[in-house]
């Protein structure tokens, strides 16, 4: 229906368009009706007649808005995007709201869409979700595939005056002839994880900066979590399906400082789901 409607709008503003052009002096007297036009005798004998001309004229040019102004409301009928005839851009791809409403404290939880895309390979399985829990003020922000660890970081977090933090969902076969579902103690004990995924995080050999090593498990899933310095950064480590989840959090030595166990906090609550 919208389409015969714009066909015809575009019919009807050809033809009168070819009307204009074929005849330009009536055309310029018709697009002026206040223009004096005298006979040989001296009276305005054409004006009678431009008047109901260009009468006629500037009727054709209101039904003609009138139609278009209605055609402008066709998307809202159909349900299409109702600003005229644009078409604004929503989020961006992958970045789907995946934040509860805040607790009590203020904190919200993120649960990882089932719809959200993901730049990690053709032929890969759906990646299995993933939560955490961020205070009031942390919010998502774009991933950059230029990035350090490029299409493997599958989501960002910050607070400006906190810290920030990001997740690294890299295949295991990268790392380790594993298929199915892994298991992060099949790919190795936390040293041998961290010493071969750290440099993912930190962008350089990790010897010499781990702090402190733990090992936790949650609803039978193994979960390695690292602390390093320098930079200030806290690391939580699992597996599942075929990919391995690198959880990280981190911050300047101020907000280190200032915000340790809330930043300490957030790392604690990562969980693959």
């Amino acid at each position: 229906m919208g389409a015969t409607l714009f066909s015809s709008c575009l019919f009807s503003l050809r033809h009168h368009h070819q009307s204009l052009c074929r005849y330009p002096q009536q055309s310029k007297q018709l697009l002026n009706p206040h223009m004096a036009v005298k006979s040989s005798s001296g009276v305005d004998a054409d004006a009678k007649e431009i008047d109901e001309a260009s009468k006629e004229l500037f009727g054709i040019f209101g039904r003609r808005r009138a139609i278009i102004s209605g055609f402008s409301l066709i998307p809202a009928v159909l349900g299409f995007p109702s600003d005229g005839l644009a078409v604004k851009q929503g989020l961006l791809a992958g970045r789907i709201p995946g934040l509860s409403d805040p607790d009590e404290k203020g904190w919200r939880t993120y649960r990882r869409p089932d719809e959200k895309s993901g730049g990690h390979g053709v032929g890969w399985s759906p990646i299995i979700p993933y939560m955490f829990k961020v205070p009031r003020g942390w919010e998502e922000v774009p991933v950059s595939i230029a990035d350090l660890g490029g299409t493997e970081i599958d989501l960002r977090f910050a607070n400006s005056q906190e810290g920030r933090l990001f997740v690294i969902v890299a295949p295991v076969l990268r790392f380790s002839d594993l298929g199915g579902d892994a298991k992060i103690e099949e790919i190795g004990p936390p040293e041998r994880v961290i010493n071969a995924f750290g440099p993912e995080v930190i962008g350089e050999n990790v010897e010499g900066k781990v702090l402190s090593m733990d090992v936790s498990e949650h609803s039978g899933r193994m979960y390695y979590q690292f602390e390093l310095e320098p930079p200030h950064v806290l690391i939580t480590a699992t597996a599942a399906g075929n990919r391995l989840y690198l959880f990280n959090v981190t911050a300047s030595g101020l907000q280190w400082k200032r915000h340790y166990k809330d930043l300490k906090q957030i790392a604690d609550s990562f969980r693959v789901i």
